[in-house]
């Protein structure tokens, strides 16, 4: 006996690897209803998806109430473990591709894609219950069995490659942040025309001398906790202290004047690298948050720093770990605590607990 009561949905009907498909657009009200699971109980062989990481739900459902007007989520991906009945539209002109699917309401539901979009947006309709009448792209296959399911979510996730920093702040056009690193990598005497926008790595060839990336975090840390009068004031004064500093770091000016090439210096030098680059920047956050009307002439001073790979003794386990360049959080401190015990700035508290715990040899990678 048929069930009679079922879902239908609009839908269009395609065919992959000689399997019907069926695309539709469904009410975002319906996803939480729809799309059960109930992974907690099952160990990761039993199931078709990834364990649900409830950590990254706030963000998701943040991003989507934030961004009502402009928020974009990809397709779900489903199967559909029932009988189903695909009715075509007699009337229209396309193959009898568009028409109506009949999924019965006994039928199961297992997503092979999208698990925790489908979180986020139960999340977000709970506090902004408007979007429930908005829709997502659902991709429907007809489940053939679990091993099938688990194949489908490792091919579709086989060649997903997360866009690298760079790219990501280079098309971030809601981060602040993101959108002064662009500006500043532009404007900036020290940095336009030697920073790679897309790749967040350089090799050993590359004609760049600093990635995207690299600017953003050293904007983040220069301008943290820094009152201004808005966006404007705080490009004015990125720019201003990057090309401050550069003007006493003698391998920056020769790359931009094509001298040396930024191998050359990548190979030979620390002051390049992200890792460093960030610390300068938390350096110029202490210069400008305490107001100091001498900073420039603080700043100078790092012309007299040996930023060389080979002066082991000042920068192994601070800048480097075995000889080579470490980005690591309490690496970025220790760089940052060289600098201004050269330049002759008190360590905060927290950066004089970094630094005895480096010479206690807690540190050492």
């Amino acid at each position: 006996m048929s069930d009679p009561f079922e879902y239908v949905f609009p839908c269009i009907r395609g065919m992959q690897a000689k399997s019907e498909y069926f695309v539709s657009m469904c009410p975002l009200r319906l996803i939480p209803k729809i799309f059960l699971f109930n992974e907690e109980e099952l160990v990761p062989e039993l199931r078709a998806q990834r364990f649900l990481n409830k950590a990254r739900l706030p963000d998701m459902s943040r991003y989507l109430l934030e961004n009502k007007d402009s928020y974009v989520f990809s397709a779900i991906t489903a199967s559909i473990d029932g009988e189903v009945k695909f009715e075509p539209i007699e009337a229209s002109d396309n193959g009898k591709r568009i028409g109506f699917l009949h999924i019965p309401m006994s039928a199961q539901f297992i997503i092979n894609d999208g698990q925790h979009r489908r979180a986020a947006i139960e999340m977000a309709i709970r506090e902004e219950p408007a979007l429930a009448d908005e829709s997502i792209a659902v991709v429907f296959f007809m489940d053939k069995g679990l091993k099938r399911c688990q194949q489908m979510f490792a091919d579709l996730n086989r060649y997903a490659i997360r866009p690298s920093k760079s790219l990501g702040v280079l098309y971030d056009h809601r981060d602040e942040m993101a959108e002064i690193a662009r500006t500043v990598a532009f404007k900036a005497e020290a940095f336009n025309g030697v920073v790679e926008m897309e790749k967040s790595t350089l090799s050993p060839r590359a004609s760049r001398l600093f990635t995207l990336s690299s600017i953003y975090n050293a904007n983040s840390a220069l301008l943290s906790n820094i009152e201004s009068g808005g966006f404007d004031d705080k490009v004015t004064m990125a720019i201003e202290f990057w090309d401050e500093a550069s003007k006493h770091i003698r391998e920056w000016r020769l790359v931009k004047n094509r001298k040396i090439t930024s191998g050359d210096v990548r190979r030979d030098f620390i002051h390049s690298h992200a890792v460093v680059l960030q610390a300068i920047g938390y350096v110029g956050n202490t210069l400008l948050k305490n107001g100091l009307k001498n900073w420039k002439a603080k700043i100078k001073t790092i012309s007299t720093i040996d930023w060389a790979r080979s002066n082991t003794k000042q920068w192994e386990g601070r800048a480097m770990i075995g000889g080579k360049v470490s980005k690591a959080h309490h690496n970025v401190t220790l760089t940052a605590n060289a600098i201004k015990k050269h330049i002759g700035l008190q360590l905060t508290p927290e950066e004089q607990r970094v630094e005895d715990a480096f010479h206690r040899g807690d540190y050492e990678g």
